[in-house]
């Protein structure tokens, strides 16, 4: 499974779980919020890891930047499309 597909499974559980849904916003006011968010979803049982998170959203962005006008620098800028983390607390 990858990890933009584990991500919506989480988000999923999450929205169902008030309790659940607190202790995810809480990761975010640790040291390390993504450390923390991944040690979350891993409690749950989904394997994700910082790298993962970082490095599928750097390909989520490349993919769309090659797809946009020949993926040349005159590409549109694509804000924010690249961060799977921001992403997953903006549905909650």
């Amino acid at each position: 499974m990858e990890i933009a597909e584990m991500l919506d499974e989480i988000k999923q559980i999450v929205q169902k779980d008030a309790r659940l849904r607190e202790d995810f916003l809480r990761t975010r006011e640790q040291k390390n919020p993504l450390s923390a968010f991944c040690a979350k979803c891993r409690e749950l049982g989904y394997p994700v890891y910082e790298m993962d998170v970082i490095a599928a959203g750097e390909e989520s962005y490349a993919a769309m930047k090659r797809s946009t006008n020949g993926g040349g620098e005159n590409s549109p800028m694509l804000e924010a499309e690249d961060d799977f983390y921001e992403l997953f607390f903006a549905g909650l």
